[in-house]
């Protein structure tokens, strides 16, 4: 994984909209079209930039293809981001 892959894909609203309705667990891609007015390509297209970056995983069943959000990826930039809490950050360790 990447953090510019990451940081890139994190920038579009429509793929952080996505990550927040997978946060609950998975949909398929179906699933996530009906929340948006936008093309089934279009939708695609995000999830294959939400894949490319490692922050959604991708299982097939039957017909269908799930998504869900990988935490590995969000763990390891907020153990990133952790390094910058501060004065009162290094105090606590």
């Amino acid at each position: 994984m990447g953090f510019a892959e990451t940081f890139k894909a994190l920038s579009d609203p429509v793929r952080r909209q996505i990550l927040i309705m997978l946060k609950d667990g998975k949909k398929s891609a179906g699933e996530i079209a009906r929340e948006f007015d936008m093309t089934q390509a279009t939708i695609s297209y995000h999830l294959s930039q939400l894949k490319k970056a490692g922050l959604i995983l991708e299982s097939k069943y039957k017909n269908y293809v799930f998504y869900e959000i990988n935490v590995t990826v969000f763990e390891e930039v907020m153990l990133w981001f952790s390094q910058f809490g501060g004065k009162e950050h290094e105090e606590k360790q």
